[in-house]
């Protein structure tokens, strides 16, 4: 407990520093997503490499290959691999993050320049990444300095991914983490991710599960070019009104997918389940706030967390090919593409998935008796994650959050996916925390994104206990397990 004041106080002194830091990388505008900003991108990765160097850290930089964006061939980012520590008496944690951003124009509705940190009145560091996921990334780095700086070994074997692709599909990672499962990665004892967040506002959280998403395209297609509505409109088969009545059978107003038996591959609620609810830091009334406009589906808190963790979703996202720009445009198009994602849950599968809502939608265009053409597919799937919150890198975790923040964690899960989190545990076998940073109203990807000086400084501190809950003796690091076990596992635990 004495090296734990000591980093602590060491943590606090540094507090602007840290904050100086987080300016340094907010004003890289590392947008993945922009072909003219891959350059930025690239320096950002070059900056955690070199960082981590001057701390004594072995790196390694991987270039997963070439990209076609924007009608340009550009370098993937580099994936920057590294170690801290190489003591084969320690236990090895492996974190990852990533330090690519969504876009941001300051004309999009921020009150300040994305790219230019600013610590507010409300003690709020605002800027595009702050809190996802350059914040947290910055985090470990901060956290090494502050051993260093207290004099206190440092407690694990530290290794590190964090790659530059997160905010376009995470594209050349999979292949890397698999390839280096039993070389870089070799020895590692336990994996933690740092790129979601907290319920609610008040309290800190452990994520134990997320859903996984499979995406679909209906194209639906006839003449051979865009018609006049004057002359055409009702005498031919119209795409978008075949495909508008499509993608309106896919979802009711309440949220319930219409497709038949998909519910049916969803696992049963059992009593330990729906109790774990009770308590948590979450209400409608924060909720409408951050929304602002109250349009939440559900009477209880209850089962609008259910809805959104437990329970499938299904999304209409776009249609592309339809005219959408302003004015008025009396034309029929020829060829237009729905958009909708299915998110999932325990215990659904994704190939099941794809067969039932395929086969529905194929159904009811059947029924229109259209002469247009047809076609549905699954563009990309990724699994959902179940874990267990009783393994003991969740206890470790929980310990941390005790310690530094005086309260026990709500666990959750979540309703977003982050596909890397199952490939870590299917590839290196070994159990992932998901250990957040920021708060839920941090306003990742929205204007004037921020994360607290508070989670900020705060969550430094979480890392160092959590490490040091790590490294004792009595922690057995086991494998991760098959998830269904764990779920038995963990239901039957919450029971007794």
């Amino acid at each position: 407990m004495d090296n734990l004041s000591k980093y602590f106080e060491v943590v606090d002194q540094s507090k602007q520093e840290f904050i100086d830091k987080l300016r340094e990388i907010v004003a890289i505008p590392s947008v993945s997503g922009d072909a003219t900003r891959r350059q930025d991108v690239i320096r950002m990765g070059l900056w955690l490499k070199e960082k981590w160097e001057a701390l004594g850290a072995e790196t390694k930089r991987v270039d997963p290959g070439m990209q076609e964006l924007q009608g340009q061939t550009i370098p993937l980012p580099p994936i920057i691999l590294g170690q801290y520590g190489n003591n084969p008496s320690k236990k090895t944690l492996l974190v990852y993050g990533h330090y690519d951003v969504q876009p941001a124009l300051k004309e999009d509705g921020w009150n300040t320049d994305p790219f230019e940190l600013v610590h507010n009145d409300k003690d709020q560091l605002v800027g595009r990444g702050a809190t996802d996921d350059k914040g947290p990334v910055l985090g470990w780095l901060c956290c090494a300095e502050a051993f260093k700086r207290a004099g206190i070994d440092f407690p694990v074997n530290l290794k590190f991914c964090f790659e530059g692709m997160e905010e376009c599909g995470s594209e050349g990672l999979e292949e890397v983490v698999r390839h280096e499962a039993d070389k870089w990665f070799s020895g590692t004892d336990a994996v933690c991710i740092s790129d979601n967040y907290w319920l609610g506002k008040n309290r800190p959280c452990l994520t134990y599960g997320l859903r996984g998403v499979s995406y679909f395209y209906i194209t639906v297609e006839g003449p051979s070019a865009d018609l006049h509505s004057g002359v055409f409109g009702g005498t031919v088969h119209e795409p978008m009104v075949d495909l508008v009545h499509l993608m309106s059978r896919l979802v009711d107003v309440k949220g319930k997918i219409l497709i038949p038996s998909i519910y049916e591959k969803v696992a049963p609620l059992t009593l330990a389940e729906e109790k774990a609810y009770d308590g948590l830091d979450f209400n409608h009334d924060d909720l409408a706030k951050d929304l602002r406009s109250n349009v939440i589906i559900h009477d209880s808190e209850k089962d609008t967390l259910m809805h959104r963790w437990r329970l499938p979703s299904l999304s209409l996202h776009g249609i592309e090919g339809a005219f959408y720009g302003p004015g008025e445009k009396t034309v029929i198009p020829a060829k237009v593409t729905g958009k909708f994602s299915i998110r999932t849950v325990p215990d659904m599968d994704p190939a099941e998935v794809d067969r039932l809502a395929c086969k529905y939608v194929a159904d009811e265009f059947a029924k229109l008796n259209s002469k247009n053409k047809l076609t549905v597919k699954m563009v990309h799937d990724g699994r959902w994650w179940y874990s267990s919150p009783e393994h003991p890198n969740f206890v470790a975790g929980a310990k941390a959050i005790e310690r530094v923040f005086g309260t026990s964690p709500d666990l959750t899960r979540e309703g977003g996916s982050i596909p890397i989190t199952l490939t870590f545990e299917e590839a290196l076998n070994r159990n992932v925390l998901l250990l957040p940073m920021g708060a839920s109203d941090d306003g990742a990807h929205s204007v004037n994104e921020k994360l607290d000086v508070r989670n900020f400084i705060e969550g430094i501190k979480v890392f160092g206990v959590y490490l040091e809950e790590l490294s004792k003796p009595r922690v057995p690091l086991t494998n991760s397990g098959d998830q269904q076990q764990q779920q038995q596992q963990q239901q039957q635990m919450v029971a007794e």
